[in-house]
């Protein structure tokens, strides 16, 4: 196995923080590496580094002789000119690039939405592109390169879920085994279990290595912290009897012997500094209805450009959110996922039908932009969430805001820094906690995931698992979407709204079978389906929703024959003296056990309608 690159001792210092501190490792043939860390602790320092855009304070590294590297940086330039064919392919002609199966699949995979939405296509200019757009050229432009190195700083970004699956199967399939270097930092835990073999987690100024993907990096760390903490117990223990000695002694005593003396030294000094923690508190919500929020034959287009038509994201759709729901929705990028967010909290009015909302209905949304901080970026993150509550109770006792942002993983000197100094991880988070401390009962995210570390994402699914009201996430984050929704349902551009049985891999497998049939192309700005069309296989959201409600009405029915089956279990066996008595107890003990074999069947038809 060849060596491609190598660090050695590698330190880095900005302003008065070693954000690299004497790491050493080294990248080989067939490595498929996932790189995490909490925002702000040098993942993407060390990319730069070893592919030598960032020269170390001190230390080395070395790349083998004629390495070739593709590297996608954390930022694009805005300012980057030409067009995206220039940008990708260079001066090939279509023949050229289009006889290079690798080139073709990059081009189809990435840039679709590019030639059939953008006027131009691949020849647009790239000022012409979005944000999102310009993020999916610029890396397209680096895999079509024929490189033995491949190093990706947030690949996922603007991908949709279709996108984030087809980047993986690509990295996957992209060299033979045991050949090229995949470098990859991301947030997607998904993606970092798909096509990583080992994981680097960058802290406190080093590197911790691990074998597998996320998951296999999340149990390791857990043992790991679980042997420190034993060992940290044992020093303890070691500790206190050192200190209890030196105190110990004749008051004359003016000295002790050096060897005792240097052993306390080290294990004060061998203390580890503690790991900083993020808590998000789950907090009340207030009580909600039976009434939630419902879409009601609802028909919602947008402008189209001058002599076109309007597109229609939403036609006569119908959509019950029920207490308690917890739903994802995934989509194509501008088929409507956030439009139908803003309907719900009435932030836009739909062109026909209605929304319906209940009366005890407090309603959070927690937007993809950072908007809402706009008006607070000159406070400071603690006076930011005072500003919204000053106190609230958690599990009982009064929690003061101070306490809830020092949970927040804010130390005391973040808490006091102001909102437009804030990394965007750091804003993230102040966002979600100045929405729940008023207590909602329906949360409403829109892309929750962008900026967040997986610690910190991890500690945002602890609280939505608490959260007791209606949830709907709109992601692609396919990790965060299985995480913690129930159930899934799709907006594929057609102008409907799709239960999804089968979760993110029917989704899947619904856009791969419209790409077959020629009508990928056309979505998200395809008009609606023509009344001709085949309906769709599977049940309706109507049916789904009723179906869980018959579920869980079944679920107490049969509790409740249970009971009395027991109780008449009882009875007879109190009366096993008096054979009339039993008798009719038996009677009536079969008739209670053919119902809950009737119930049990249809509670069975029911959980599978349900999904």
């Amino acid at each position: 196995m060849a060596h491609l690159l190598n660090a050695e001792s590698v330190s880095v210092v900005l302003g008065a923080r070693d954000v690299l501190a004497g790491v050493s490792l080294g990248l080989d043939d067939g490595d498929r590496i996932g790189v995490v860390g909490r925002n702000g602790d040098g993942k993407s320092t060390l990319l730069r580094v070893l592919t030598g855009e960032h020269a170390p304070d001190d230390g080395r590294v070395t790349q083998s002789r004629g390495l070739r590297v593709g590297v996608l940086p954390q930022a694009d330039d805005p300012r980057a000119g030409g067009s995206v064919r220039q940008l990708v392919v260079g001066d090939a002609a279509d023949h050229e690039w289009a006889s290079d199966a690798r080139v073709r699949d990059v081009v189809s995979g990435l840039l679709d939405d590019v030639q059939t939405s953008v006027p131009g296509g691949i020849d647009a200019p790239l000022s012409a592109l979005s944000g999102g757009q310009r993020r999916r050229a610029a890396l397209a432009a680096v895999l079509v390169g024929d490189h033995d190195v491949v190093v990706l700083d947030e690949p996922t970004n603007h991908l949709d879920v279709e996108g984030v699956a087809w980047l993986a199967e690509h990295l996957r399939t992209r060299w033979p085994a045991g050949r090229g270097a995949l470098l990859v930092v991301t947030h997607d835990r998904w993606f970092l279990d798909a096509c990583c073999t080992q994981t680097w987690e960058v802290t406190g100024g080093g590197v911790e290595k691990y074998d597998g993907g996320y998951a296999a990096y999340v149990l390791a760390r857990a043992e790991r912290a679980r042997v420190a903490a034993v060992t940290a117990d044992r020093q303890a223990n070691l500790l206190r009897k050192e200190l209890a000695w030196l105190r110990r002694g004749a008051p004359a005593r003016t000295s002790k012997p050096k060897f005792r003396l240097d052993a306390a030294a080290a294990l004060v000094a061998s203390e580890p500094p503690p790991r900083e923690d993020v808590t998000i508190t789950a907090t009340a919500s207030a009580r909600l209805g039976k009434d939630v929020l419902d879409l009601e034959e609802v028909t919602y287009a947008v402008p189209a450009a001058e002599g076109d038509a309007p597109r229609t994201l939403l036609d006569d759709v119908t959509w019950r959110l029920a207490p308690g729901e917890r739903v994802g929705v995934v989509g194509v990028n501008g088929a409507g996922k956030t439009t139908v967010l803003r309907l719900l909290t009435g932030e836009l009015e739909p062109d026909a039908g209605r929304v319906r909302r209940g009366k005890t209905v407090q309603v959070a949304v927690l937007s993809q932009s950072l908007r809402e901080l706009e008006e607070v970026a000159g406070l400071r993150a603690l006076e930011a969430v005072e500003r919204e509550r000053r106190e609230l109770v958690v599990d009982g006792k009064p929690v003061s805001a101070s306490s809830l942002v020092e949970r927040l993983g804010f130390t005391k000197d973040r808490a006091w820094t102001p909102v437009g100094e804030l990394s965007g991880g750091e804003r993230r988070r102040l966002q979600l906690l100045r929405l729940l401390v008023h207590e909602p009962n329906v949360l409403l995210l829109d892309e929750p995931t962008n900026d967040l570390d997986t610690d910190v994402l991890a500690s945002v699914e602890d609280v939505l698992d608490g959260f007791a009201g209606t949830l709907v996430v709109v992601s692609h984050d396919r990790y965060l979407l299985e995480r913690t929704t129930d159930h899934q349902v799709a907006l594929l551009g057609d102008g409907r709204l799709r239960d999804l049985p089968g979760g993110v891999e029917q989704y899947l497998a619904l856009r791969a079978q419209a790409r077959s049939s020629g009508q990928g192309a056309a979505l998200p700005g395809a008009a609606t389906s023509s009344p001709g069309s085949a309906p769709t296989s599977g049940p309706s959201a109507a049916e789904v929703r009723t179906a869980r409600k018959e579920a869980a009405r079944l679920e107490r029915r049969l509790e409740k024959l249970q009971s009395t089956e027991a109780d008449l279990l009882d009875r007879m066996a109190a009366s096993a003296t008096d054979h009339t008595a039993v008798s009719a107890l038996d009677a009536e003990l079969r008739g209670v056990r053919d119902e809950r074999d009737q119930v049990e069947e249809a509670w069975l038809e029911a959980a599978e309608l349900a999904g």
